[in-house]
């Protein structure tokens, strides 16, 4: 039936291209092979002319079939994008129809993700900075479908991340996570993390639109184990870079929620790995040494985390004097000797280096057997 549909794209009534644009969404939707199949009768050509018509049903509807043949492969996004779908598809963004530009975000974000290269060719159908308007959308699934696309071009390299930052893609990103939940708040708090991961200038970009609260809000509010992850990984990314990096994500409180989330009996397996592994990130960064003791002493933390943190304190304690008094008496110097450190391991180490900080009274008075 496949050579009949693609004829029926050819027919002079727009209800006829209609209906046969809609059957060959479907067909290929369900995987690459039968999307292989439609690529090769011949239809997308003619579903490109079909987004051309005046008609915004047919527009809506090719736009969704050419999604739908996109989102299995890199080969199958370069099939729409060797038939012009995306100069054709791109001004759409602006349609007032927001049915149209749902469909439309979500085929630009098909086509973007497989490759740099199919990413660079929706980028330079200049989509920013007008897809950005659309996060603003009174329409919750064109906000959704816009930001997915966003984070489909951002993921690929820090040139991509980069153009997207230029265009004021940080703020509108940071507002959408802000006002958005559950499932739809995922593809903003990605695509944050996407950016903050490829370089300390793009992370600080985050940070400077504060990006950090959402995220944290994310991270405490959301009910859903993967939003949670999704969170956790991102402020992990914006925290991983430098020593100022680390203080202004441990300064909004994060470290602490994440040896919370992360220790919950409820948490699944990913989201308290992904906890221990920002917290991992951020820690090795971290030369605020309050943060850290603070964190050494939040109750729940890993045994995996309090090597990170202890092997942290042992580098800043040294070559902190005011630091090393504050130490003692928050109770941070009583903690580390209270810890279960074998001889031998690197734990010891890094509790004997903190210990020849002080003098020997002071060590003892604090020592746990005292």
């Amino acid at each position: 039936a496949l050579d009949s549909l693609v004829q029926c794209l050819e027919e002079f009534d727009p209800g006829v291209k209609e209906s046969a644009a809609w059957a060959l969404g479907y067909i290929a939707g369900h995987n690459a092979e039968l999307a292989s199949t439609v690529v090769e009768a011949g239809a997308v050509p003619l579903l490109v002319l079909c987004v051309q018509e005046p008609e915004l049903s047919l527009k809506r509807i090719a736009a969704s079939s050419l999604s739908d043949i996109a989102k299995h492969s890199p080969e199958m996004a370069q099939a729409v994008v060797d038939a012009g779908a995306v100069a054709y598809l791109a001004p759409l963004i602006l349609s007032p129809d927001a049915k149209l530009k749902r469909q439309v975000c979500a085929a630009l974000g098909q086509v973007a993700k497989h490759s740099v290269d199919l990413a660079e060719v929706v980028v330079e159908a200049e989509i920013f900075p007008s897809i950005l308007m659309c996060l603003k959308d009174v329409d919750g699934f064109v906000r959704k479908h816009a930001a997915t696309a966003v984070r489909e071009v951002c993921k690929h390299t820090p040139e991509l991340a980069q153009l997207v930052v230029s265009n004021g893609g940080v703020a509108a990103l940071v507002d959408y996570v802000d006002e958005s939940e559950s499932n739809n708040r995922l593809p903003g708090i990605m695509a944050l993390g996407y950016i903050s991961a490829f370089s300390e200038t793009l992370a600080t970009a985050v940070i400077a639109s504060k990006g950090i609260g959402p995220l944290f809000a994310a991270l405490v509010e959301e009910p859903e184990d993967h939003v949670k992850s999704a969170s956790a990984w991102s402020l992990g990314q914006i925290g991983r870079h430098t020593p100022n990096h680390a203080k202004a994500v441990a300064d909004s409180g994060v470290l602490s929620k994440l040896v919370a989330v992360g220790s919950l009996p409820s948490s699944s397996e990913d989201l308290r790995v992904k906890c221990v592994r920002a917290l991992r990130f951020i820690i090795e960064k971290l030369t605020d040494l309050a943060a850290l003791d603070r964190t050494l002493q939040e109750r729940g933390l890993p045994h995996e985390v309090v090597k990170f943190v202890v092997h942290q304190i042992s580098k800043v304690l040294p070559n902190d004097p005011k630091g090393r008094h504050d130490f003692v008496t928050s109770g941070g110097l009583a903690a580390v000797q209270s810890l279960e450190a074998a001889a031998g391991t690197q734990l010891k180490e890094h509790v004997d280096v903190i210990k020849s900080c002080y003098p020997e009274e002071i060590v003892q008075y604090y020592s746990p057997a005292y």
